[in-house]
């Protein structure tokens, strides 16, 4: 592909390219006028590659809080599914044999097609 300086045969071609040129000089010096704030970076980073800001002690604190907080209310979900997914033993459940005798009948009341006035 041929560049511009080798075709001159297009009309205001040269007028074009001035008037480029000197649209950069003036953007090149507003942009050198301008001072990019302490805490903002030129060029767009992903989050990984930021640089990290530190935390106050405080803050660092309360977010650790929660984080226990969230894994202490998982590990109780997780062991609640557990043992609704494993039923105890009958054994484990009622103690003594009067306890066992009166799961029996109170057993046999709420599964009776009889009912109670």
């Amino acid at each position: 592909m041929s560049t511009p300086e080798e075709n001159p045969e297009i009309p205001g071609l040269e007028d074009a390219l001035a008037r480029a040129r000197a649209a950069h000089k003036e953007m090149a010096a507003a942009l050198e006028d301008q001072e990019p704030e302490s805490d903002e970076d030129l060029a767009w980073q992903p989050v990984w590659k930021r640089p990290r800001k530190l935390k106050s002690k405080a803050a660092e604190k309360v977010e650790l809080r929660k984080q226990r907080r969230r894994l202490q209310d998982a590990g109780k979900r997780r062991l609640a599914a557990a043992q609704s997914r494993r039923p105890r033993s009958r054994q484990s459940r009622i103690g003594n044999a009067a306890a066992r005798r009166d799961a029996r009948a109170l057993s046999r009341v709420r599964h009776s097609t009889a009912w109670l006035w």
